[in-house]
């Protein structure tokens, strides 16, 4: 399966998709109560077909992992981000979502590694990302990819608030 792994740059014809795959990982990974009125306003907003075909026209920052043409991983790259720990502007790492049926496949390591050659090509030094200080899979993936933790913040979201590693990755 690893050799039939594509990876390519997001285009608008997989905005619907993408908003599927998104929504998917998104429910999985932070609804462990249950879908709140919150993460189903957030990422029926955030995850819209519109606000995803905006993006890649726009940005062109999302790279994406199929498997026989349909996306099972993408990755975003947000330029320009403050980094809440530092307060100082450089790339975010602002998605890496794999699809659960695609975990131990290579795919998230696939994605990181065509997300720091375009930074590397850009020349980026470092790039950095906040990860659900629950998401324990996700932390350990980052650490083994060289990620070291800088701080914690809080992601806000309507009512509420939610903590977070903030790790970030140096290029060179």
């Amino acid at each position: 399966m690893k050799s039939e792994i594509l990876f390519r740059k997001a285009q608008k014809q997989d905005a619907l998709q993408l908003s599927i795959l998104y929504k998917q990982v998104y429910m999985k990974t932070y609804a462990v109560e249950g879908i709140t009125h919150e993460f189903a306003n957030f990422a029926s907003h955030k995850f819209s077909i519109e606000a995803i075909k905006n993006k890649i026209e726009k940005e062109n920052s999302i790279i994406i992992a199929t498997y026989k043409d349909n996306p099972v991983g993408v990755a975003e790259i947000v330029y320009n981000s403050i980094c809440p720990i530092r307060n100082i502007v450089s790339p975010e790492l602002g998605k890496l979502y794999v699809l659960d049926w695609f975990f131990g496949k290579g795919i998230g390591y696939g994605l990181l590694n065509h997300v720091e050659i375009e930074l590397k090509n850009k020349s980026h030094e470092e790039y950095w990302l906040w990860v659900y200080i629950k998401n324990n899979r996700a932390i350990s993936f980052y650490e083994k990819q060289h990620f070291t933790c800088i701080g914690n913040a809080f992601f806000d979201m309507e009512m509420n608030s939610y903590e977070n590693k903030v790790m970030r990755k140096a290029l060179v």
